[in-house]
This record gives C-alpha cells, structure tokens and sequence, in this order.
C-alpha cells in the first residue's frame, strides 16, 4: 500500500474513469463513486467535528466510526466484498443508547444547533442521511450489502444523539422547533 499511495498523481483519471479496488475501471459519474464520495464526505464532517471541544467517550466513539466509514468506502470500491457487519451496527446501537440514557426526553423537534459542535453534528447527522439515501439507490442497481445501509440508518440516529450531548456536555440547550412562530409576526 505504501508504494501505492506514493504517487499521488497517476493521470489515470484524466479521461473521466476511476479505478475500482478490484482493478476494473468506472467512470467518475457512476453511481457506486458517487456513493462512495457521499460516505467520504461524511467521514470528513465527523472529521470537522472531531475538531471541537467534547467529552473523550464521545471523541473515541467519533474515531472508531472514522475507521468504520473508510472500511465502508473499502466495501464499496470492490464490489461483493463485506467489511461492515452486525458486530458494528449492535455497536452503534449500543452508543444511541449509552448516550440517550444522558438526555431528556423530547417533547418538541428540536432545529439543529445550539453549540458549534452540536451543530457539525447534525450537519453530520444529515450528510449521513443522504449517504444511506445514495446505497439505497446503488443497491436497485448493483450489489450492495444489507449492512451498510442498517450501519448508516443507525448512525443518522447516533448523529442526532450526539448533538443533544454535546450540547449537554456544553451546557447548553436543544433549540427547540416553535410549530407557527413564524406566523404570528415576531
């Protein structure tokens, strides 16, 4: 991999085509890479997020699920291959839980926001949401696992978990969702 990675600029793409990790080549459109670019750009928001302050359980949960995203880019780039499982979606079930227990109930919607970290991680919450929209739609077409799609639904949820919790480790509150706020003229 080390030689590999060496050469950062190949050309091979300059005709509009990529490579696939089993050596065969698609364009830069298709589906599949837009699906996998979907889950890179998802892994760098948590990346983004990763640069604020928050408590360390939930930055180690944020790392482990960085190498879980690229283990899920990996999955994509070669078809038929699984590297996603039950083992991580129990695992993310587990944080929703761990970290809900933390919270209040909700009686309102809540709008994304509060602190600056719960905010990147609703954004994260979201740029998630499309990424599983995206497998759904590869998995009409071509060869997709099950868990990759269940591994993205249960991380949305996690996504909106985490930033109620970080705004609680904050010390801040949800923003509450107003239903006809805006109605009544203020």
């Amino acid at each position: 991999m080390g030689n590999r990675l060496s050469k950062i600029v190949t050309r091979t793409g300059d005709a509009g085509t990529t490579g696939l990790g089993d050596g065969s080549r698609v364009a830069k459109d298709s589906l599949r890479i837009e699906t996998m670019g979907q889950v890179d750009e998802l892994n760098s928001v948590i990346g983004l997020l990763l640069t604020e302050d928050m408590p360390d359980a939930i930055r180690q949960a944020l790392t482990r699920i960085q190498h879980d995203l690229f283990d899920l880019g990996g999955e994509l780039c070669i078809p038929g291959v699984s590297m996603i499982g039950e083992a991580q979606i129990t695992r993310l079930e587990a944080l929703v839980e761990q970290f809900n227990d933390d919270l209040s109930p909700l009686k309102d919607f809540i709008l994304p926001g509060g602190t600056r970290a719960a905010a990147f991680a609703h954004l994260a919450r979201t740029v998630c949401r499309r990424a599983e929209r995206q497998i759904v739609h590869l998995a009409a077409t071509e060869q997709v696992s099950d868990f990759a799609r269940k591994y993205l639904n249960r991380l949305s949820d996690l996504m909106f978990v985490l930033g109620r919790a970080l705004n609680k480790a904050a010390g801040s509150s949800d923003v509450l969702w107003v239903q006809g706020r805006n109605r009544s003229g203020d």
